[in-house]
């Protein structure tokens, strides 16, 4: 389903990071001026060659774990709209920290074709404290409403560690076959790190023929080598003038990038 919904051997998934939105302690008070750049970063996106884009709460840190404020989700429902009228590429959303319920409400309301989830099953302890999976309540949640928006979930997310000794291909396994994820994420210890190539491997070893993306650190010199194995990545950061997260998106660093992903599916 993911790959048909993508539709390239190799993907680049961009990220819309959005500024605080209202509720946050950064918040500007400017929801036209959030809109307004979720818009042009997404076109930027697009122009660029991704082949699809992901919008998340980036910048409401502190984040606590689970469910976010009814606020924080009346303005991702309006980002993601925005950004959802204005492309034809697959959007997905990313509800911080690890609120799938929402993500799922967010999607449903504005025709969004995937979530990212951070801790789908299992348990990891975070900044924040102990994030615990909660697959049973987000797939009967999206049975209720009816939509097919597809779940990416994160084997061993970044900015966290495992609860006591893991076995990465097991938790693949799990995360897949009993936590009905529609594909894998693989990340490195935090945003703007990548994953190890070789457990990009263990992954792909584990879930042969599962749908699996990099989710940190992916740049224009490791591409091919971390990729090699996976389906292709989220990308935030490296997309960014000068590599730095809090700017804007670089059209060329887009376009270099994309070239590069497509390039290693042909």
């Amino acid at each position: 389903m993911l790959r048909q919904l993508f539709q390239a051997p190799k993907v680049l998934i961009g990220v819309v990071h959005l500024p605080p939105l209202p509720g946050s302690p950064g918040w500007g008070g400017n929801m036209a001026w959030v809109l307004n750049r979720a818009q042009e970063e997404a076109t930027v996106l697009e122009q660029g060659g991704a082949n699809g884009i992901i919008v998340e709460n980036f910048s409401d840190v502190p984040f606590r774990i689970g469910q976010v404020e009814p606020d924080t989700v009346a303005a991702m429902t309006l980002a993601v709209e925005r950004v959802k009228q204005g492309t034809d590429l697959p959007v997905g959303v990313n509800m911080l920290r690890n609120d799938a319920k929402s993500a799922l409400a967010v999607a449903a309301a504005t025709g969004a074709d995937f979530i990212r989830v951070n801790v789908h099953y299992g348990v990891m302890a975070a900044e924040e404290g102990l994030v615990q999976g909660e697959a049973y309540e987000t797939l009967r949640h999206r049975k209720a409403l009816g939509v097919e928006v597809q779940i990416l979930a994160d084997v061993l997310v970044k900015h966290a560690v495992p609860v006591g000794p893991q076995d990465l291909g097991q938790i693949a396994q799990e995360t897949t076959y009993r936590g009905l994820a529609d594909g894998l994420i693989v990340s490195g210890p935090v945003t703007g790190q990548p994953a190890e190539a070789s457990d990009v491997a263990v992954v792909r070893d584990a879930v042969p023929e599962g749908f699996l993306l990099v989710g940190s650190g992916i740049n224009e010199e490791n591409a091919a080598r971390i990729l090699a194995t996976a389906d292709g990545a989220i990308v935030g950061t490296s997309l960014k003038r000068d590599g730095i997260v809090s700017n804007p998106i670089d059209l060329e660093r887009v376009k270099r990038l994309a070239e590069i992903i497509h390039e290693l599916g042909t």
